[in-house]
């Protein structure tokens, strides 16, 4: 039991401190030994303590790494958020161009409208014109008829004092060829 107790706890340490020294052979192998043994044990807690800064160093390393792709993700996911506000912003200015031109093209099309109504109405208004222009005997086709351009419907009264001056000047102009 004491050997496995040995063998267990100094075995590897044992085992090189006499190697060590049959190598070196100091002048004092037992205080050289000790020291060893010493510096053994001292450079098993540095080593200890350099692989748990190893350790914490990797976990640091990896916390790093996840945090790196967890940025990118963000940066990703950021990106296509802005490529997708860029494309209903995009979209809002296809709808607002088509709204425009959907606008655009009915206030064309009631101009259009508006002009075919004005140009009717000035037809209308020429046909009227000309139909009012014209004559009695293109109005009503018979051979012989006069040439006015309108018939003028004269009041009884107006008539009348339209016919007194006309009587007088036509005895005046009796008087002057006599």
């Amino acid at each position: 039991m004491e050997t496995a107790y040995l063998k267990r706890c100094l075995g590897i340490c044992l085992a090189e401190g006499l190697a060590e020294v049959a190598e070196r052979r100091p002048a004092d192998p037992i205080e050289y030994l000790a020291f060893w043994i010493y510096k053994y044990r001292k450079n098993m807690e540095e080593e200890f303590q350099r692989k748990l800064e190893r350790e914490e160093l990797e976990r640091e390393r990896e916390e790093a790494q996840k945090e790196i792709e967890m940025l990118e993700k963000m940066k990703e996911e950021e990106l296509l958020i802005q490529q997708k506000r860029e494309e209903e912003r995009q979209a809002e200015l296809e709808r607002e161009r088509e709204e425009q031109e959907r606008l655009e093209k009915e206030r064309a099309e009631e101009l259009i409208l508006e002009q075919k109504r004005i140009a009717e109405m000035e037809a209308k208004a020429a046909s009227e014109k000309e139909v009012q222009s014209k004559t009695l005997a293109e109005l009503t086709d018979k051979y012989g008829a006069p040439h006015l351009t309108r018939v003028e419907e004269i009041d009884e009264m107006e008539q009348s004092e339209h016919v007194l001056p006309t009587i007088a000047e036509s005895e005046a102009e009796d008087e002057t060829v006599v």
